[in-house]
């Protein structure tokens, strides 16, 4: 039996979002989320319990901010203590996980989706996703943007505003667009 659509998006290879199983999936999320942005914040055992349906994993103390923005939800796994501020959008076609202790500030955005560069591919309405992997103790600044298979070690540091198209080693600080390593930690 040929792999399903969903199966090709978690292998990273080129899929079909339009497929039934994945629309439904997304609305699943969609409707997840609406209800954990609706929540009020001196109440949070009503968000608590949102997010533990709607991630894939989310550990003690794990918490995120209103308004979130997922497309499957069911791809992010969130390590203990994880923080995620205000306005965090995370694409998780593919897997994304985050270690413990790792921050996130207002605004940051994870991106596992990607396009095919040839036009005609483009145009048939295929997609890619890669998974993204976050190190425990990271701090990704404010409005960063995490591209496609990127992965960032442990007690990094990413500036505020950075793209990162490529991957960074633990214990350094990076910064910029794109984002470079400034120095080690």
């Amino acid at each position: 039996m040929p792999p399903s659509e969903r199966e090709k998006m978690l292998a990273n290879q080129p899929y079909r979002s339009s497929d039934p199983e994945l629309v439904q999936a997304r609305q699943r999320a969609r409707r997840l989320t609406a209800r954990c942005n609706a929540t009020l914040p001196l109440d949070p055992d009503p968000r608590r319990a949102i997010l533990q349906e709607l991630l894939g994993a989310a550990g003690a103390g794990a918490w995120i901010e209103p308004p979130f923005q997922c497309d499957y939800g069911a791809n992010i796994q969130l390590g203990s203590r994880v923080y995620l501020n205000f306005n965090c959008v995370i694409l998780d076609c593919n897997r994304v996980e985050l270690g413990a202790n790792c921050k996130l500030g207002p605004g940051v955005q994870l991106y596992t989706a990607y396009h095919p560069l040839d036009p005609a591919q483009r145009a048939g309405g295929l997609e890619m996703a890669a998974p993204i992997r976050i190190g425990e103790n990271a701090w990704i600044g404010g409005g960063a943007i995490i591209g496609p298979g990127i992965e960032i070690g442990a007690d990094t540091v990413v500036g505020a505003g950075s793209v990162v198209t490529r991957s960074l080693p633990a214990r350094v600080v990076a910064a910029g667009n794109p984002c470079r390593v400034i120095r080690e930690l």
